[in-house]
């Protein structure tokens, strides 16, 4: 009978386990890891930058914009849309955001005109699908209210392209 019990018990213990052997791992960022920093510093005093190096402007304050809705196009950590870009809406932008889920309208009343902190991929689902230079569904972007951190999906050329008067240069779309 002991040896019969010692069998059900040796047979019920877990199997030995062979663990990999986890190894320290150094990564180099480079260059990627130099533009990352440039685009998350700051200015004097802490202040964020726009994408023309300078201190953030603020964009709206009529409706109240923003990811904190202070009226600035900040981008706190928890802003994992990236609000970055200081938009001008037009009704084909409006169109073209409702389209892919995302009705601005339904967003304390959004219309043309409005001033609104736009998702950097969603401006560049937009210009991305563009017909060309004229094409509205591009909302216009002022340079001084966008946040640096839009240039992690978008470069300032394309934005310079859409840019409002006085800020780009050869700017397509006017």
């Amino acid at each position: 009978m002991r040896l019969l019990l010692r069998n059900i018990l040796s047979r019920n213990t877990a199997p030995k386990r062979n663990l990999a052997h986890v190894h320290d791992v150094k990564i180099q960022w480079g260059s990627m890891a130099q533009q990352e920093e440039d685009i998350n510093k700051k200015g004097d005093g802490g202040m964020e930058l726009n994408v023309l190096n300078t201190p953030l402007t603020r964009h709206s304050t009529t409706p109240p914009t923003g990811f904190t809705r202070s009226g600035y196009c900040s981008v706190p950590p928890s802003d994992t849309g990236n609000h970055a870009i200081a938009g001008i809406l037009t009704k084909e932008f409006l169109d073209f955001s409702a389209a892919r889920g995302n009705d601005l309208r339904q967003v304390g009343g959004l219309t043309e005109g409005c001033k609104w902190c736009l998702c950097v991929s969603r401006w560049k689902e937009a210009f991305d699908a563009r017909t060309g230079a004229e094409d509205r569904k591009v909302p216009r972007v002022v340079l001084s209210a966008t946040n640096r951190s839009a240039l992690r999906g978008v470069g300032l050329g394309e934005l310079r392209g859409f840019a409002v008067d006085g800020e780009g240069e050869g700017q397509g779309g006017k």
